[in-house]
């Protein structure tokens, strides 16, 4: 039985992320940390930061949200492209971590006193791709067991992670959600309209279609 690219990620994932709970010098080793790119050229960083989490809940909130969009979207990809398909979405996952990474790195490249892990900004980035894919694909908040509009569930996303970035404080890296989903957006429509598919018109049709 072939493994599904997001279940791979996952168990690669959930491994390291593990390691680094029990092994502070994995955590130190593969954490985002601007002067170590800058000044030592340790570029990997912006990869491996997304196989680390800060506790349980981190990575738990991450894979699940993972486990239950990215299926769904490495099938679009598949559709799309055939088996590439789901090498084209290991290529957006892989691509995100760097992509939702690179303004924290440009603000903090010579800040000695920052860090930042967790895969949240590619998660952001599959999410985003599948909402693009389809608009109205419900999602649940956790605890809340109404499911939200992927067309309204999107922007309010971006709306409050762009407020919680502002506000700072909390020590999550909000920018690193917002360019991830940003990238989602663009990497999915570029794929698409490469291969002649009119996702954004699609999109239009698809909401327009929930309200009548």
């Amino acid at each position: 039985m072939q493994l599904s690219i997001t279940l791979i990620i996952i168990i690669i994932t959930v491994l390291v992320s593990i390691g680094g709970f029990n092994n502070r010098k994995i955590i130190d080793d593969l954490i985002f940390y601007g002067p170590a790119v800058s000044r030592n050229n340790q570029v990997y960083r912006f990869f491996s930061c997304g196989l680390i989490h800060a506790d349980w809940a981190h990575l738990i909130f991450n894979m699940i949200s993972l486990y239950f969009l990215g299926p769904f979207v490495e099938r679009g990809f598949e559709q799309l492209l055939g088996t590439a398909g789901r090498w084209v979405y290991l290529l957006m996952y892989v691509a995100a971590l760097t992509a939702s990474i690179l303004p924290t790195y440009f603000k903090n490249k010579d800040n000695y006193y920052y860090r930042s892990l967790g895969a949240s900004g590619a998660v952001s980035a599959v999410i985003f791709a599948g909402l693009m894919l389809v608009p109205t694909l419900p999602l649940y908040i956790f605890f809340i067991p109404i499911p939200i509009p992927g067309f309204i569930f999107g922007p309010a996303y971006l709306l409050i992670s762009a407020y919680m970035d502002k506000k700072g404080g909390d020590n999550i890296n909000h920018s690193a959600h917002i360019w991830g989903a940003l990238f989602g957006l663009a990497f999915v429509i570029v794929v698409c309209y490469s291969v002649g598919y009119p996702v954004i018109q699609a999109a239009i049709e698809q909401i327009g279609n929930y309200f009548s």
